[in-house]
C-alpha cells in the first residue's frame, strides 16, 4: 500500500442502498454521506459521546446515526466503549475516537532542531522526542533522520506504521500546502521544489500534511484559546512571520503565501537591504537577528536572536533599547494589519516574544495609535500560551482535523475497498 502523495483524496461514491461505498468515485450523494460522517466523527471528538446526542445535535434520526456511527467504527475511527449511567432503561455506551488502533504523527521541523510525537486522535501524546539538526542538511538527510525517529516513537507508542492515519509536518519556510512542495525558502538550502509528502509514499499508508510552521503554530495556539474567532499569530524570532486563523481554518491565500508579512516595508529605512532583495523589509530592521546585527556593530556579544534575548535579561540598556525600537517598527506593520483583517486575537511568539516587558508596551502603543479606532475596540495583543510547543501541537491538529473532514473519511472508506 501506497502513501497519498498529497493531502487530497478521492471520496467514493454512493452505493445503491445510499451508504457509502468503499470504492472510489464522488458523487452528490456520496459527497452528503461523508459530509454527515464528518459532522458525526467532529462532534465525537467535540465531546458527544452517546448516538441519542448525536441525532439531537445532527437532526438525523436514530437510523440514520446508527448506520453512520457503525461504518465509523467498523472502519476504525471511532470505539464504543464503557456505559453512561441512566435513570431508565439499559444503560447506553459511550462513543470516542479510536486510539488502539489509529494515531496521528505530528512534527515541528526548525532550522536546528526537530520535534516528532505520536498522538491519539483525541489529543493525547504517546510518544515525543526533540533532536538537533542542520535543515541545510537537504530534505533527504532531513527526512530519513525524522523517518527513523517516528519509528523509534511508534515503537515506544506500541503501535505499528499501519496505524498511522495521518502525519503532519510543519516546515520553516514557504509551502504550497495542496501539494506540500517548499517553495523558495530562504534558508533550507536545496529544498525548494522538493515535495515532502513523496519521500513517505509507500513507507505509510496514510496523507502527509506539509504547512509553513508559523501557520502550525497558530493552529495550535487558536486551538487553546476559545473565546478566540480570528487570530494572527506573529513570530519574532530570527526572523518574522505570520499565521492566520479564522474559524478554525487557516487561512493560506491563493498560493499559501498569506502571512508573510516580514518583506512588508517599514517607512525610513529604504537603506536597510533584506535578504529578498528589497530594502526596509520589517524583517531586516526588527527581526532577533536583525537587533543581534546592530548589537554586534555596538561591541556587544549578540550573534542571534537568543543571545538579544539574554542581553535585554540581564538588563543591558543598549539591548533593552533596540528591542523597543523594533518593537515599535513591528507595532507599526501589525497596525495596518489590523485595520486590514480586524483580528480580535494577536498572539506573540519566538523567541524575542520571550521578553513580554520590552514588547508587548511599544506594539500595543504603535497599533492603537496607528489602527482604525473600530478595529482596536476589541482586539487583544497577548504573548504565547504555548510557548514552543504551539507548532507540534498545531501539527497534531491539523492531522486530526484533516482525518475526520469530509476528503479524510473518504480517503479512510477508499483505502479500506482496496
Amino acid at each position: 500500500m501506497t502513501a497519498a502523495a498529497g493531502v487530497s483524496a478521492t471520496p467514493p461514491g454512493a452505493a445503491p442502498d445510499g451508504s457509502p461505498s468503499t470504492s472510489p468515485g464522488a458523487s452528490p450523494a456520496g459527497d452528503r454521506q461523508l459530509t454527515a460522517l464528518s459532522e458525526l466523527a467532529g462532534l465525537v471528538a467535540g465531546g458527544a459521546t452517546r448516538r441519542s446526542q448525536l441525532a439531537t445535535a445532527t437532526g438525523l434520526s436514530r437510523a440514520a446515526v446508527a448506520q453512520r456511527v457503525d461504518l465509523l467504527i467498523a472502519r476504525g475511527l471511532l470505539v464504543e466503549t464503557g456505559t453512561v449511567a441512566t435513570d431508565r432503561g439499559r444503560p447506553p455506551l459511550t462513543l470516542q475516537l479510536a486510539s488502539r488502533t489509529a494515531v496521528v504523527c505530528a512534527v515541528d521541523l526548525g532550522a536546528t532542531h526537530s520535534t516528532v510525537a505520536v498522538a491519539e486522535l483525541g489529543g493525547t501524546v504517546l510518544a515525543e522526542a526533540t533532536d538537533e539538526l542542520d535543515i541545510n542538511d537537504g530534505p533527504e538527510a532531513v527526512l530519513a533522520g525524522l523517518h527513523e525517529q517516528l519509528g523509534r516513537l511508534l515503537a515506544t507508542a506500541g503501535h505499528p506504521a499501519e496505524h498511522v492515519r495521518a502525519i503532519s509536518i510543519g516546515v520553516p519556510g514557504p509551502v504550497e500546502a495542496s501539494t506540500g512542495t517548499v517553495v523558495r525558502p530562504p534558508i533550507m538550502r536545496g529544498w525548494d521544489g522538493y515535495r515532502v509528502p513523496g519521500y513517505f509514499a509507500g513507507r505509510y499508508d496514510a496523507p502527509v500534511l506539509v504547512d509553513n510552521d508559523v501557520n502550525m503554530m497558530a493552529l495550535g495556539e487558536y486551538g487553546h484559546r476559545p473565546a478566540t474567532t480570528h487570530l494572527l499569530y506573529v513570530k519574532v524570532g530570527t526572523g518574522i512571520g505570520c499565521g492566520i486563523v479564522s474559524g478554525g481554518v487557516v487561512h493560506r491565500g491563493a498560493s499559501g503565501a498569506a502571512g508573510d508579512i516580514g518583506h512588508i516595508p517599514v517607512p525610513g529605512h529604504d537603506h536597510v537591504l533584506c535578504h529578498c532583495g528589497n530594502t526596509g523589509c520589517v524583517e531586516a530592521v526588527a527581526s532577533g537577528a536583525a537587533v543581534a546585527a546592530t548589537l554586534r556593530e555596538a561591541g556587544l556579544p549578540a550573534e542571534h536572536a537568543a543571545d538579544v534575548v539574554r542581553l535585554v535579561a540581564a538588563g543591558d540598556p543598549l539591548a533593552r533599547r533596540q528591542v523597543r525600537l523594533a518593537a515599535q517598527r513591528i507595532g507599526e506593520v501589525l497596525a495596518s494589519l489590523v485595520s486590514f483583517y480586524n483580528p480580535d486575537t494577536i498572539v506573540l511568539g519566538g523567541s524575542i516574544a520571550s521578553l513580554h516587558d520590552d514588547l508587548l508596551a511599544d506594539i500595543r502603543a504603535a497599533v492603537y495609535r496607528r489602527a482604525l479606532p473600530l478595529a482596536t475596540r476589541t482586539v487583544a495583543i497577548e504573548t504565547t500560551l504555548l510557548g514552543r510547543r504551539a507548532g507540534i501541537e498545531g501539527a497534531r491538529r491539523l492531522a486530526v482535523h484533516h482525518l475526520l473532514s469530509p476528503e479524510g473519511i473518504g480517503r479512510m472508506l477508499a483505502a479500506a475497498g482496496r
